[in-house]
């Protein structure tokens, strides 16, 4: 089997790359739904803040590569396919876990994009963990750089820059995903 796990900085474009992923049939396990889950059977309203706090806590308290550990039990589940996709890796701890279990078939694919432009989509997507507010956007890059995100990005297989146009970065993406 092999597996693409998309990473980058939050609204970089990682659900859109997912989502193309999806179109082609291939499946798709999304980390930020594990961690949305574990908020809900907390009793946590789903925002950025609660989110952010699950997440920080079961990584000090499980573990740095918690999330992956959850993911492998995930992919276990599932019915074998040829391929999968990971979306939302955010440390070297968890691609360390991964690459592990599930073999050396597995590559980090980055989605790059400028602060500015990533913000701008955050404040424009709606999505119930996403905030509005500038200072809770640049709280949310500090919490997941913390977690090592920035390591993940830099050593990443394959940089998808998405700075240009939605149909450009598609381009990309499906190039990519054609060639597995």
């Amino acid at each position: 089997m092999k597996i693409i796990a998309f990473t980058g900085m939050p609204a970089s474009g990682k659900s859109e790359a997912v989502q193309l992923a999806k179109d082609k049939g291939i499946p798709v396990i999304r980390m930020g739904d594990l961690v949305w889950e574990e908020t809900k059977r907390q009793g946590k309203q789903l925002n950025d803040k609660n989110v952010g706090s699950v997440a920080n806590n079961m990584r000090k308290e499980f573990g740095m590569d918690v999330w992956a550990k959850r993911t492998v039990e995930k992919i276990h589940s599932l019915k074998k396919a040829p391929y999968l996709v990971i979306d939302g890796v955010r440390n070297l701890e968890e691609i360390e876990y991964f690459k592990k279990e599930l073999g050396l078939d597995f590559f980090v694919v980055a989605i790059d994009a400028p602060d500015e432009l990533r913000r701008k989509r955050a404040i424009s997507r709606g999505r119930t963990d996403d905030s509005t507010d500038l200072k809770d956007l640049e709280e949310r890059d500090k919490r997941e750089i913390s977690w090592g995100l920035q390591k993940v990005i830099a050593d990443a297989d394959i940089v998808i820059p998405n700075n240009g146009s939605l149909e450009d970065f598609r381009k990309q993406v499906l190039t990519l995903l054609n060639n597995l």
